[in-house]
């Protein structure tokens, strides 16, 4: 038998982070390149279906992403953006400290707005190792603080891409 779900997440992070060429590796498996990159105005939304077998079922996990701007002129858009979201993927730049941060704020935020959200973060930029500013140690103590299962990703080479989203369509079933 086959159960049909539909589950709403948000992408948050700050700015250039790479939620936008997450979500896009993940949907086309392909390099999200925009030769003029700016903030979003607002919000994108998209979706992927994927098939998630369960004990005596097989789900189809329709995954609504809202990619936020990672802007603070949104913060006080995000209760709105956060309703009917069951989970939010946290992203941070592992070449900017100051990312990882503001996934404390980001979280805060959306749990006031959602307080039974499930949580996920991907420390992106994974490609960049000579660049890192952030160790793994460091994401694993935030993530710790967060209660979220952390990926270190990177969107360019797609490098636990899926196995992030996989985890996060566990997450929402659960």
């Amino acid at each position: 038998m086959t159960t049909k779900i539909s589950k709403k997440i948000c992408m948050l992070g700050d700015f250039a982070v790479g939620k936008t060429s997450l979500v896009h590796r993940f949907i086309y498996n392909e390099l999200y390149e925009d030769q003029y990159f700016s903030p979003m105005a607002g919000i994108k939304v998209n979706r992927k279906t994927v098939v998630m077998p369960q004990r005596n079922d097989v789900v189809e996990l329709t995954i609504f992403f809202w990619d936020l701007a990672g802007q603070d002129d949104f913060s006080q858009l995000w209760h709105s953006y956060a309703y009917n979201a069951v989970g939010a993927a946290l992203v941070c730049d592992l070449t900017r400290p100051e990312t990882l941060d503001n996934l404390m704020k980001y979280a805060v935020d959306f749990r006031q707005a959602n307080p039974a959200a499930k949580f996920i973060m991907a420390a992106n930029k994974s490609d960049l190792a000579d660049e890192y500013r952030l160790t793994p140690t460091i994401v694993k103590e935030v993530s710790n603080k967060l209660n979220a299962p952390y990926y270190l990703t990177s969107a360019k080479t797609g490098h636990e891409v899926e196995d992030f989203f996989r985890h996060l369509g566990r997450l929402l079933l659960t």
